[in-house]
């Protein structure tokens, strides 16, 4: 671990983190993160048994698990081979060049489905609204509970006006999920939540990196969507994939992202001016019986209000 800890100011400059995994209460007591040295604190035992690190039967079985930036494990070596180890991760190339070619996380961008007066329209109700703190939602205790933290940054405004909605509906019913459709083989049936979403660049609006669908309130979520309503106006607040390297994405206004919410991504900090976007969930008809089934895990304050959850129809 000496050693370790000796390279992790080199590690922390190229990008490659080292995660330690602590059992004993001794490591755990004298664990302490630092640039290119992280702890996982595990008494339980899950994650030692995630990466075999941990038979069933309780035996210990150390080892370093080398893991490339698409989360899947690239070389597996015993204790006794730390030098090694240390020396070939070295010689990795940069983590955006680890595949030998370029990537291009698997997003689908549609300009032109807001025009530029229905961007103004939706901007215009969350300045007249206001916008109240988002957080994000957490498994505990069974259920699926929104809480504050400093994973995210941003202010949200429910669209409730029926004529607004109708205007929105009607745009992503042509102009968006035919080529859902067309793209991923997927027949969206129904949107979670219309909301107009803020980060502002006094606040340092950002939401670190994230999947959309990992608690049982959540699971229902097939596909996530950002359109940006003022591309223009607004530095930094951009998309990034760092399964994919560390390409950003940035619809212009009126126009789409659309991605998997398996993906991991973030929305990367706005250093000047406010970024306004519309931020939906797609799922279909087998995810709202997820969702249904799911619904009693909902903390009360976290069940979505019914006029945002209403289902589009279907396009032919």
């Amino acid at each position: 671990m000496a050693k370790v800890r000796d390279s992790a100011a080199d590690r922390a400059r190229q990008n490659i983190p080292v995660f330690a995994v602590a059992r004993d209460a001794e490591t755990i007591a004298m664990a302490r993160n630092e640039p290119g040295l992280y702890w996982f604190l595990d008494s339980s035992g899950a994650v030692s048994r995630l990466y075999h690190a941990l038979s069933a039967e309780g035996v210990d079985n150390p080892h370093w698990a080398v893991i490339d930036p698409s989360m899947r494990i690239f070389a597996v070596a015993s204790l006794e081979h730390s030098d090694d180890v240390l020396r070939v991760v070295a010689r990795l190339p940069a983590p955006d060049d680890h595949a030998g070619v370029p990537l291009h996380a698997p997003v689908l961008i549609v300009p032109r489905v807001f025009e530029p007066d229905l961007c103004r329209q939706l901007i215009a109700h969350y300045d007249r609204h206001g916008g109240a703190p988002s957080g994000v939602m957490r498994e505990i205790g069974g259920k699926t509970v929104p809480v504050m933290d400093g994973m995210k940054r941003r202010r949200d405004a429910l669209i409730k006006d029926e004529a607004l909605l109708g205007l929105i509906r009607k745009r992503l019913e042509t102009r968006l999920l035919p080529e859902i459709r067309k793209a991923f083989q997927f027949q969206v049936s129904r949107i979670e939540r219309y909301i107009v979403a803020c980060y502002e660049s006094d606040g340092g609006g950002y939401f670190k990196p994230h999947r959309d669908n990992t608690t049982k309130g959540t699971a229902h979520r097939r596909f996530a969507c950002s359109i940006n309503l003022n591309a223009e106006a607004h530095e930094g607040g951009e998309l990034r994939f760092p399964e994919f390297g560390s390409k950003t994405y940035r619809p212009p206004t009126g126009g789409a992202v659309i991605f998997s919410c398996s993906l991991l991504h973030e929305a990367t900090p706005v250093t000047a001016g406010r970024r306004y976007c519309f931020l939906p969930f797609f799922y279909d008809e087998a995810g709202a019986e997820i969702r249904a089934a799911n619904l009693a895990s909902l903390q009360l304050s976290a069940r979505p209000d019914p006029v945002p959850a209403s289902a589009v129809r279907q396009t032919a």
